[in-house]
């Protein structure tokens, strides 16, 4: 594990939050429960039948003794109820409310909305589109966001670029072609979550193939678009950090390359948040550097949501959601 995880595991340390493991059947999500038990930042809560979660644990070898766990199946009229007044304006009747909470996505979220734990945590076994629905539909979006977005932590390592080889990569899991201004709002919420669990001063470059308009296409527009747009709306919110573009991924983090092709920025080779002009380059993007670069790549986590709830990539394993519960207990504790 590299600096960065080891000093989120410390934030998250420091005001332990419970987060809800909603894929409790599942041997990765068993395995990472055991490895947060045995580090103790953060109290987890496995959703699935308690039989079947102890046979596979005592098999494994695993310690999940005093975790707490709880069979969705079983329901909840409390969630049923809250759930039905939520969706009545959908036709959602009490009946298939009842039902409904019976999923354990939708049982984690609900504890999410009523209180009884800080965050979720799921998508090892569930597309980015099934976590996030149960979530769109019972917490909403956080006040003053418009759009709900997905970025992954980058660590590379014996990296000089970025913070220490830390980087944003937004949006990397979730809009598949964010408008302009959809861009903006992705660069301005990664922003911020770069600041919560870095810890350092977000220094944004919003990508392209061009930089300073080298090159006409509508996609290089539309990345000049939303640098301005993104500007505009720092300006009207009172935010402060450097924001560039649009910017060649080179120019963006190497010095020398910056300093050639982007005089003055404020941002060229130095960025450590990297903005994507669609889901196509963040996705390749991100995989290229987890795979090739060997860093370490956790997410899709989510920004913009009322309560933290936070994706998995199907091929996580175990240290990776461990990683996740730290990220989304920190994010908890703003």
């Amino acid at each position: 594990m590299g600096k960065f995880i080891d000093s989120v595991k410390a934030k998250a340390k420091s005001d332990m939050k419970t987060i809800v493991l909603a894929e409790g059947e599942e041997l990765r999500t068993i395995q990472a429960a055991a490895i947060v038990k045995a580090e103790g930042y953060a109290k987890n809560v496995l959703l699935g039948d308690p039989t079947k979660i102890k046979k596979i644990a005592e098999d494994e070898g695993l310690d999940i003794e005093g975790i707490e766990i709880i069979n969705p199946a079983e329901g909840s009229e409390e969630f049923a109820e809250l759930f039905a007044e939520l969706r009545k304006k959908k036709g959602v009747t009490l009946e298939q409310a009842r039902e409904t909470v019976k999923d354990p996505l939708y049982y984690g979220v609900m504890m999410v909305k009523t209180g009884k734990v800080d965050g979720m945590v799921a998508g090892a076994i569930n597309s980015s589109a099934n976590v996030i629905r149960p979530s769109l539909q019972i917490l909403k979006t956080a006040p003053g966001t418009k759009l709900v977005s997905a970025f992954f932590v980058i660590n590379v390592p014996d990296c000089e670029f970025g913070e220490n080889g830390t980087f944003v990569f937004g949006d990397s899991g979730l809009n598949m072609n964010p408008s302009a201004d959809d861009v903006a709002e992705i660069a301005l919420s990664s922003a911020a979550s770069f600041k919560q669990l870095v810890g350092a001063e977000p220094k944004v470059a919003m990508l392209s193939f061009s930089t300073y308009g080298s090159a006409k296409d509508p996609l290089v527009d539309k990345m000049q678009e939303a640098t301005r747009l993104a500007k505009e709306k720092m300006a009207e919110r009172s935010l402060d950090f450097a924001l560039d573009g649009e910017l060649q991924f080179d120019a963006a983090i190497v010095p020398g390359v910056g300093a050639a092709k982007a005089p003055g920025s404020s941002v060229a080779g130095k960025a450590n948040v990297l903005v994507f002009p669609d889901l196509n380059a963040g996705n390749i993007g991100y995989k290229i550097a987890q795979r090739l670069g060997k860093a370490e790549a956790y997410g899709p986590v989510l920004q913009g949501i009322a309560a933290p709830v936070n994706d998995l990539s199907r091929g996580c394993v175990a240290e990776d959601i461990a990683g996740v519960v730290a990220i989304t207990a920190v994010q908890a504790q703003a």
